[in-house]
Order: C-alpha cells, then sequence, then structure tokens
C-alpha cells in the first residue's frame, strides 16, 4: 500500500509506549503521528490528528480505555494492549479486533499490523467490531463504579453517588446530578443491568433513580406512586415496576 498508516499511541506506561514506539518506526506501513499517557490526552489527539489506528491500553487511571471509546463520535482502527483482564481476551478473541498481551514480543506486534493493513486494502471498517466489543465488554464487567460522559469540549467523570435520577431521552440519556444534567448515548436497558441493584432502581421505562436519593414516596391513587427525591424532583412509578418498589422500600 502506498498511503502509510497514521498511527497513535495511548498508554500510560513509559516501558510499553517506549517499546511499541522502538517496533512500530522500524515498520514502513506505519506512520507514528503521537503519543499520549492518558485517556484525556488521547481523546483530545484522537479529535485533533484523526489517526487511521490507535494502540490503546485498556487499565488507564482517570479514563479507561474503554471509557474513551465511547466519547468518540468516529472510531479509528483500534488495537488494544493489555497486562490482564481475562475477560476482555476473551471479548477480543471473539471479535475482529486485535490486541496485545503485555509484554509482547516485535513478531506479535508485526501480526497485529498486518491485520490492519489487510483490513484496510479491503476497506473495511472496524466500527461495528469496537462498538460490539464495548458492548460485550459492558455485559460481563463488574458493575459500573462511574459513568463519564463528554460535554463540548469537557470530559466529565460522574460518581454515581452523585447521579440523582436517569431519564431516557430517545437514543440517549439524560444524567441528573446536583452539577447539572448531562447527556449520553446509551440505552436504559443496559444502564439497569450495568448499575449496582443495590444503589439504583428502574420504577419506569424512562427513569432510573438513585435509591439513597429518595426521600418520600407518595400514592396519588389505587395503583399510583410517586417518588419525591431529595433534590424535590418529582418521578412516576410505572405500575409495572410497584413490586420491584416495594420489595426495595418494604412498603
Amino acid at each position: 500500500m502506498t498511503t502509510r498508516i497514521r498511527t497513535l499511541i495511548i498508554e500510560d506506561e513509559e516501558p510499553a509506549r517506549n517499546l511499541l514506539r522502538s517496533f512500530l518506526t522500524q515498520m514502513p506501513e506505519i506512520d507514528l503521528i503521537g503519543e499520549c499517557s492518558d485517556g484525556f490526552q488521547g481523546l483530545k489527539s484522537i479529535q485533533d490528528l484523526q489517526p487511521d489506528l490507535i494502540f490503546l491500553d485498556i487499565q488507564m487511571p482517570k479514563l479507561t480505555g474503554f471509557e474513551m471509546l465511547e466519547l468518540l463520535d468516529t472510531l479509528p482502527e483500534v488495537v488494544f494492549t493489555t497486562a490482564y483482564d481475562e475477560f476482555a481476551i476473551k471479548a477480543f478473541e471473539l471479535n475482529a479486533v486485535d490486541y496485545l498481551m503485555k509484554p509482547f514480543a516485535r513478531q506479535r506486534l508485526r501480526q497485529a499490523v498486518e491485520k490492519v493493513i489487510d483490513r484496510f486494502k479491503m476497506k473495511q471498517s472496524n466500527q461495528g467490531g469496537v462498538e460490539k466489543l464495548i458492548h460485550q465488554m459492558n455485559e460481563t464487567d463488574k458493575p459500573l463504579e462511574r459513568i463519564v460522559v463528554k460535554s463540548g469540549s469537557k470530559i466529565h467523570v460522574l460518581p454515581l453517588e452523585d447521579i440523582q435520577q436517569i431519564e431516557a431521552q430517545d437514543d440517549y440519556v439524560m444524567i441528573h446530578t446536583p452539577a447539572g444534567r448531562f447527556m449520553k448515548k446509551e440505552t436504559m436497558q443496559r444502564l439497569e443491568a450495568l448499575l449496582p441493584q443495590d444503589q439504583f432502581i428502574r420504577v419506569h421505562r424512562s427513569f432510573i433513580v438513585n435509591i439513597n436519593q429518595v426521600q418520600r414516596i407518595e400514592q396519588y391513587g389505587k395503583e399510583s406512586y410517586l417518588l419525591i427525591l431529595k433534590n424535590r424532583s418529582e418521578v412516576s412509578v410505572s405500575k409495572s415496576r410497584i413490586k420491584d418498589l416495594r420489595r426495595e422500600f418494604d412498603f
């Protein structure tokens, strides 16, 4: 191929960055355009540089590799790097996304690059594969500990305890917090499955609430209930969810 692959390294460990740089700069197909040491830098660099390919570490502080990918509108080709995480490896093996298990050899990296080259030659996009991988990881991973959202040029890391309620908005959800409301492209069904059940309860097809944010429950009909949250918001409870509500609050 005549066009070199514009490549970005996003890796928080300096030895791994050095190894990747050493190997990749010796490959004539690769044009290494930058390196980032965390997910925040990585997100900005992807938006500014528009790479064809990224080598992305999964376990990074502040913003993980998966959280970073969820904030992108357009995904480049991705080769993941990881030191552990059996769930991730299983997911990679089931999808058309390659991974490097650290420490990796030059030949293993070459194999990953060959896969990317083949994909470019066939003009195949890996967008669906990465989205499938994110979806699968979210389904198999442990419950969420935080939610990351992008608002304009800012990235917000929302601790679960700060979330008051989550409201369905077509293909998005609106997350209510004391600091404001944040939109995220996500489904209520997936969030319901990923949020800790001892902290959150779905009371309506359009609402999930933080149990600790409920101030009182008001009945305004025979089988109609309203949740009053500590921020004075009112959330309707659907009839199909009343049993769950009674079980949680024992009334």
